[in-house]
């Protein structure tokens, strides 16, 4: 059988459609993720109490470039850690583990939003806020399946009656044409209105910061949104005009979430722990904006 890895190194052009980034990015993450894989083992090896030589005992299974691949062919793919186990020729727990301990590194690597790049330096923080101004930012949120609890009441919590199954929502706020990831919320109860997931995390913008967003928003001063058809009439004819530029202008983060989805673990319904689903989800938007060259080498070299 050949290994993903073997495949994409044979096959470049095929590396986006197996594990969601083409092979330069994929090189370019590798070298990365080495480097702050180094570093980590270097902060376990202090904490160590040894009773064998340094470097002793049994090698890695597993290289770096491997352990990178194997990581993003789950969040791609979403295989079972058997079948993942197999195409890397290790054992189930051992593609577990492996999985686990480089989402980690990758979500360290790749922030998940232009806010998250920015959050360590103020003043960074306030020049984004700015020149965000400039722009009217699309805001909308993305529901996803996630695996019913067996405590009752938890079930309750996390039911969404609109979508008949239990669910947890993302909000997505974006620039404009879906060039790149602005702020992003992850994990909130399925059954949370969209305006009110918004109002908890406007704080984050300037009181001036104009956005645009779907039926879900009317009744938001900050939010420009569609005209809705009044109880037995009609729209008039600019209102419906107005309704298709805001629609074409609100494709884009249409089309961004769907990148996001191409992963299949931010599209099926999420098997693994609960705790973890910020993690993984808010590390497939950094590859995502790693794919579309947005995210910041400085930022990445921290």
């Amino acid at each position: 059988m050949t290994s993903p890895l073997a495949r994409i190194g044979a096959h470049p052009h095929e590396a986006k459609r197996l594990i969601g980034i083409d092979y330069e990015q994929f090189l370019a993450l590798v070298a990365l993720a080495e480097q702050r894989h180094l570093k980590k083992q270097a902060e376990i090896e202090k904490k160590k109490v040894r009773i064998i030589a340094p470097r002793g005992g049994r090698k890695p299974e597993m290289s770096p470039k491997e352990g990178v691949c194997l990581c993003l062919v789950y969040l791609r793919q979403k295989p079972i850690f058997e079948i993942l186990g197999l195409l890397f020729d290790i054992f189930k727990t051992k593609a577990n583990d492996s999985f686990n301990y480089w989402v980690d590194i990758l979500r360290d690597i790749l922030p998940a939003s232009q806010m998250e790049e920015v959050s360590k330096f103020s003043q960074y923080y306030e020049q984004l806020r700015q020149m965000l101004g400039e722009y009217e930012l699309i805001v909308d949120s993305a529901k996803q399946a996630i695996e019913r609890t067996k405590d009752y009441q938890e079930q309750k919590r996390y039911y969404s009656g609109k979508k008949k199954m239990h669910t947890l929502k993302n909000q997505f706020i974006v620039l404009p044409k879906g060039a790149d990831i602005v702020d992003i919320y992850i994990g909130r109860l399925g059954k949370t209105s969209d305006i009110t997931l918004f109002r908890e995390t406007h704080y984050k913008f300037d009181s001036k910061q104009k956005f645009i967003g779907d039926k879900a928003y009317i009744g938001e001063a900050a939010i420009t949104t569609s005209h809705k058809k009044p109880k037995k009439a009609e729209i008039i004819e600019s209102q419906k005009e107005n309704n298709k530029q805001l629609s074409s202008t609100r494709i884009g983060i249409e089309h961004l979430i769907g990148r996001v989805k191409i992963f299949r673990v931010a599209s099926d319904r999420f098997r693994l722990a609960r705790h973890r689903y910020s993690q993984v989800i808010m590390t497939v938007c950094g590859l995502v904006r790693l794919r579309l060259n947005r995210s910041v080498l400085l930022a990445l070299n921290n």
